[in-house]
């Protein structure tokens, strides 16, 4: 009898393992293609994390409102930063199933092909995800991440080890690039202009060395050291900004998406009324004047307002986003000339370089106003105020406040920045519940306590509370 089943077992294993692989055979879709093109996985990847990057969850209900270029007229709950466990779950969940995952491939692809340029652009743009996923969370998966048949609940690395990897990594991919190399397709970010990913990659660089620079100054100093050693190493020009140029819907930017069904968000009065006591004339640009005719046209809704309250203000008495923001093809702006400009110019003041601060400076507010077809007397009046000079005393202030403005729709990038500068001194939400703090992190998502809870436990007792008020390692006060 027991001789017998053995027999049975094995006979019913081979006939299953047959069936598997019948199974297998039927289940194949003939007309689809069973190994992703790279022209395509780079499309998908540049769209799927640029819509991720300007889209609602991560910008218009988080960092838009920490920083405080945007407000909520109503349903304010994220305004007053109540948030659950899940609220952040999209920029994790995009960030490691999705980009990083179709890049891997891309490498993979690459790598069997021989083609260095797919595998520079993927590293550059894999390292971009890293940094927003550490620029928001902290400590992340990142060694052990995107490989899944390998580490199914990948290890957490330090923030600071995941600045000095992605460093080494875009150090790399600027190696690989090569114009003169094989072509690329599927780039809806450089249109395949390889000299312009390398200035996007040296860029990166530069700007991950600021991130440390309170940290590590010394490593922070020889990386900008190292990146001003070559000929024309960044973004130099608004023509060489890195964005990606929506079309038309059902491809339109995703604030123009949103509020063609919805009308929960105005400009936030912070920026208003700095813009309004500057003159600057971005104001038209950034908001909208008031349905409802008013003295001063442009109202900006004060932070995290209870509901009544916010309702009380009025949606015809209150400036939405400017239609520039809300137009379909308004692209998704990930790095500009006026931000390598701010960081060069910062670069310089904490004498890492021997380039002229003050100078830098004006530059990057004129490349900023440049991006908005603002030059000539407009411009020139705006640079002349003794409010808009360098202050050389002070020049968290004066690049932290200037880089703000000139940020403005760049909700995760902003919020790294005024975390890491400490300007402008925003007030905290009106009726907040953090006891007059403001967000200084994304928390994790609820599926790594569930998911991988031994890694998530490990990095909160390194990094701190898993709470939107813990300090970041680049986070120096």
């Amino acid at each position: 009898m027991k001789k017998y089943s053995i027999y049975s077992l094995l006979a019913f294993s081979l006939l299953a393992g047959s069936c598997k692989k019948d199974l297998e055979k039927i289940n194949k879709n003939p007309n689809a293609t069973e190994h992703a093109q790279p022209d395509y996985l780079l499309t998908a990847a540049i769209k799927n994390t640029a819509d991720t990057y300007w889209g609602t969850t991560n910008t218009m209900n988080s960092s838009l409102l920490f920083v405080q270029y945007w407000a909520k007229i109503q349903y304010t709950e994220q305004d007053r930063y109540i948030f659950s466990n899940s609220s952040f779950q999209e920029l994790w969940s995009t960030g490691y199933s999705t980009s990083i995952t179709s890049l891997n491939t891309i490498i993979e692809q690459a790598d069997k092909a021989g083609n260095p340029n797919y595998k520079g652009v993927a590293l550059v743009l894999r390292s971009w995800v890293f940094l927003l996923l550490t620029d928001a969370y902290g400590d992340i998966p990142y060694t052990q991440a995107g490989n899944i048949e390998q580490y199914i609940t990948p290890e957490y690395d330090s923030q600071k080890d995941v600045y000095l990897g992605l460093l080494d990594e875009l150090k790399n991919a600027a190696a690989l690039l090569d114009p003169s190399a094989n072509a690329i397709a599927g780039d809806i970010l450089y249109k395949g202009d390889i000299a312009l990913w390398k200035k996007f990659t040296n860029s990166l660089r530069l700007r991950i060395a600021l991130r440390i620079a309170d940290r590590e100054p010394q490593q922070a100093g020889a990386v900008i050291t190292e990146l001003l050693g070559q000929t024309d190493p960044f973004i130099s020009s608004n023509a060489e900004n890195a964005q990606v140029d929506y079309l038309t819907s059902p491809h339109q930017n995703p604030v123009s998406a949103l509020f063609e069904t919805r009308d929960d968000y105005r400009i936030s009065k912070s920026v208003t009324d700095r813009l309004l006591a500057l003159n600057d004339p971005r104001l038209p640009v950034y908001a909208s004047k008031t349905q409802t005719p008013t003295p001063r046209e442009y109202i900006g809704v004060p932070n995290g307002l209870s509901n009544g309250d916010a309702s009380d203000l009025g949606f015809a008495k209150t400036s939405k986003p400017g239609t520039y923001f809300l137009t379909a093809q308004s692209p998704a702006v990930i790095f500009t000339c006026a931000e390598v400009l701010f960081d060069r110019a910062e670069a310089a003041a904490r004498g890492f370089t021997n380039e002229n601060a003050a100078g830098l400076y004006m530059q990057a507010i004129e490349a900023s106003l440049e991006q908005y077809d603002i030059t000539g007397e407009a411009a020139a009046e705006y640079t002349a105020q003794p409010a808009v000079q360098y202050d050389e005393a002070n020049f968290k202030k004066s690049i932290g406040e200037q880089k703000w403005i000139a940020l403005f729709g760049q909700g995760l990038e902003s919020f790294s920045e005024w975390r890491r500068l400490d300007y402008p001194v925003l007030p905290p939400a009106a009726e907040g519940v953090l006891n007059g703090q403001i967000p200084v992190r994304f928390i994790y998502p609820g599926t790594e306590q569930s998911l991988n809870g031994i890694s998530y436990k490990k990095a909160v007792t390194r990094q701190g509370a898993d709470l939107l008020t813990t300090r970041l390692w680049f986070d120096v006060k």
